[in-house]
C-alpha cells in the first residue's frame, strides 16, 4: 500500500489514507507509523528496481547466515586472509545476483 507508491510524492497521500482507514482499529500502530514515516519511506528515494530488495534487512540477514554456514564448515581459518577470501567470494556472488534483474521485475 504505502510502500507500493510509485514515487515519493504519492507516499504521503497513501499514508494519510492509511491513517484514516486504521485510526479507529489500530491507533497505536498508526501513531508509530506516523512517527517513523520519513524513515520508513527513505527507500523510496532509491531507483525503483532496488526498492523491493532494500525495503527490509532480509538480504543482509541471508548473507550473514550464508557466511556463518560456510564458517561453521571451515571452523578455524588458517589466517585472516583466508577468512577475507571466503567473505569476498560470497560478496561477489551476492553482487552478481543483485546485478541481474529480479524475475518479478519482468512479470
Amino acid at each position: 500500500m504505502i510502500f507500493d507508491a510509485p514515487d515519493l510524492a504519492t507516499a504521503p497521500r497513501l499514508m494519510d489514507k492509511a491513517s484514516r482507514d486504521y485510526a479507529d482499529r489500530a491507533p497505536k500502530a498508526v501513531e508509530r507509523l506516523e512517527v517513523g514515516f520519513e524513515d520508513a519511506i527513505a527507500v523510496m528515494a532509491l531507483p525503483e528496481r532496488y526498492r523491493k530488495r532494500l525495503r527490509t534487512t532480509n538480504g543482509v540477514e541471508r548473507l550473514n547466515e550464508e557466511i556463518r554456514r560456510r564458517e561453521r564448515v571451515i571452523r578455524i581459518f588458517p589466517n585472516q586472509v583466508s577468512a577475507e577470501r571466503l567473505i569476498g567470494a560470497l560478496l561477489m556472488a551476492q553482487h552478481e545476483a543483485w546485478s541481474t534483474p529480479c524475475l518479478s521485475e519482468h512479470g
